[in-house]
């Protein structure tokens, strides 16, 4: 009867982990693509629809709409109406009806997803020699 290796029981450990480092990276955006946010700046409550693709509408109170772009990266979710950007620090998702508070350099604004995407699954890995 042989002993254990040092590099048989290290191989038992590493497929132990494999399933955590498996599971998928939280990408920024991807929970709130297609919904509708509640953006309370200032006293104004704002509906904005984060469509796929970067395309955007900011809803007002009075009913107006306005067409918009938005981006989620490097830390920062950005909206640009063509005549103004702002960027705010974007770190965690989003969970629905949990308001965040984000800043930006014009200020603080209370963001709130109703519903949210779910996340991805998790990347299945192959199977390794022995499974």
């Amino acid at each position: 009867m042989t002993k254990p290796s040092f590099a048989v029981a290290l191989a038992g450990t590493a497929m132990l982990i494999a399933p955590v480092a498996a599971q998928a990276q939280w990408v920024p955006g991807s929970e709130i693509v297609g919904q509708t946010l509640q953006v309370q700046k200032n006293g104004v409550t704002n509906s904005v629809f984060l469509g796929p693709g970067g395309q955007a509408q900011i809803t007002t109170p009075g009913g107006s709409v306005i067409p918009a772009s938005w981006t989620a990266a490097n830390g920062q979710l950005c909206l640009n109406t063509g005549a103004a950007q702002e960027c705010w620090g974007y770190a965690n998702a989003f969970q629905a009806g949990q308001p965040m508070t984000l800043t930006s350099n014009c200020g603080t604004a209370s963001w709130l997803a109703n519903s949210t995407n779910a996340p991805p699954p998790p990347v299945q890995q192959p199977a390794g020699e022995r499974g």
